[in-house]
């Protein structure tokens, strides 16, 4: 274990806050693993929640009861801390709280499994001295070995056939940052728009356009528009006053990209359910506004790409 891991390792000792990797390759290893953690919370008096993909739901629902559907709540990866783990830890103030979360599992796309990866990370920052225990499944005889490896960067404990034991390889701030990756180029006849100050009505009205020639629903449409009209305003008053907005469409989604030259320091960013006030909701409202975030930040500038689903 390297000196960094050691001290975070050292930092969590007497942390209530617990973050597990469960290593399954079946059905009755998920549900060993999984009713195990449920039947332990309801014993001590702990509100428990689920969110997993529906056919690992319908397992546990089929003797606990209804859960929360996965694909649909964390589609975005983003959506996950702010919107599923957060919020259901705050309508039980007072209360220790155990929540099963497979984020990942086979199917997730090249585009999403990088913020999968973070958010798995990032969980061990958001919730530091909560008292909560989360649980995350991870498939092992569908996931690709790699997807695995990076479960023991993010989580600081494993348990597989009942065994649990700490990872000498939890690093979540090396993980994240070894994703922080440039985007793919834009395809080809993806528009191109430079704004400035003054210029977030052409923003918006791009937006539309795009949103329109693909068939988005109005609704759908407002939510985009709202999402990069964020992200642009965020361009023009934090990173040098302007930035480019590039937007693109295909069978599956719309996309639009923001660009500028600041550079996005805190990992949190987007990630935190809102307090109060108006400080720190505009990123986290991008994540529920839409169905992907992606993001690359560097010393040269960040890049911020949503997806909508048609």
């Amino acid at each position: 274990m390297s000196a960094r891991n050691a001290a975070i390792a050292g930092d969590r000792r007497n942390e209530p806050f617990a973050h597990d990797a469960l290593l399954y390759r079946d059905a009755a290893t998920f549900l060993d693993g999984t009713m195990h953690f449920i039947y332990e919370g309801v014993s001590l008096g702990e509100p428990v929640a689920v969110a997993a993909p529906p056919a690992n739901v319908q397992l546990i629902r089929e003797r606990l009861g209804a859960f929360t559907d996965m694909r649909e709540a964390g589609r975005n990866p983003g959506r996950i801390i702010p919107w599923v783990l957060s919020k259901f830890m705050d309508e039980h103030p007072g209360k220790r709280v155990r929540v099963i979360g497979e984020p990942i599992w086979s199917g997730r796309s090249e585009d999403e499994y990088p913020a999968c990866v973070q958010h798995e990370a990032m969980i061990n920052v958001a919730f530091h001295g909560r008292e909560a225990s989360i649980l995350c499944p991870y498939d092992t005889s569908r996931l690709d070995p790699h997807m695995v490896k990076d479960a023991y960067a993010t989580h600081p404990t494993m348990i597989e056939d009942g065994a649990r034991s700490a990872s000498d390889a939890y690093d979540p701030y090396s993980i994240t940052e070894a994703y922080n990756v440039p985007l793919s180029e834009p395809p080809f006849g993806a528009t191109t728009l430079r704004f400035e100050v003054g210029g977030l009505v052409k923003v918006r009205r791009a937006v539309a356009e795009i949103g329109l020639d693909a068939d988005l629903p109005p609704d759908r449409i407002g939510d985009l528009q709202s999402a990069v009209n964020e992200l642009a305003t965020n361009s023009i008053m934090h990173a040098g006053g302007s930035g480019t907005l590039r937007t693109w469409r295909d069978e599956e989604r719309v996309v639009c990209e923001v660009r500028d030259f600041g550079h996005l320091t805190d990992v949190m960013a987007g990630r935190l359910r809102p307090t109060g006030g108006r400080g720190g909701r505009g990123l986290v409202m991008v994540h529920y506004l839409v169905d992907l975030v992606q993001r690359h930040t560097s010393q040269t500038g960040t890049t911020t790409r949503v997806h909508v689903l048609r």
